[in-house]
């Protein structure tokens, strides 16, 4: 943890940066900075229309970026009920939520952290932070520091110290509307 400071610092000027999540370590940057998000798919080589996920430390951060009127009350209690935890939700996007982060689709992946460390990460810096796996395409997802250097030691600026959550599966996604789970956790 005494890197978080560096981290911060490098997430405000726009580099992108590898941190532990739940399962696997994230590469992640500024969502509101479209050269960062720009600098982060090029890295992972991954199309612009996937869209991207936000991780955060809190429902409160991802206000700015979801537009939770259009959900009923019981898909509300739902979604808060797996929070924090390795449950990310297809949501509803406020208008000016820019493509670069949804991609192709009119909804926004997000979680709310159950990692300390993630946590701590996103109240520094103060907003969520743009969360996919760590890896180069078609490569295994880090799950340590030492397996995130030898992958892409050279496209990160820094990356936050510390261990995963220890859990073997990323985390699991569903959509806030119908419940549907794409991807099982």
């Amino acid at each position: 943890m005494d890197n978080l400071s560096q981290v911060v610092t490098a997430l405000q000027q726009g580099e992108v940066i590898a941190y532990p999540t739940e399962a696997v370590f994230g590469v992640g940057c500024d969502p509101d900075n479209p050269e960062a998000v720009a600098r982060l798919l090029a890295l992972k080589q991954r199309p612009i229309e996937k869209g991207l996920i936000l991780i955060a430390a809190d429902y409160a951060q991802l206000a700015p970026y979801i537009d939770d009127s259009q959900l009923t009350d019981e898909q509300k209690a739902r979604i808060l009920a797996t929070w924090p935890g390795p449950v990310t939700w297809v949501m509803p996007t406020k208008p000016q939520v820019p493509a670069f982060l949804t991609g192709q689709f009119t909804t926004i992946a997000v979680r709310v952290t159950d990692h300390p460390l993630v946590q701590q990460l996103c109240r520094e810096f103060g907003k969520p932070l743009t969360s996919t796996s760590a890896n180069l395409t078609g490569e295994p997802p880090c799950r340590t520091v030492d397996e995130v250097v030898s992958q892409l030691g050279d496209h990160l600026s820094t990356i936050l110290h510390g261990e995963t959550g220890g859990r073997d599966n990323p985390s699991e996604i569903r959509d806030a509307a119908t419940g549907h789970i794409f991807r099982q956790g």
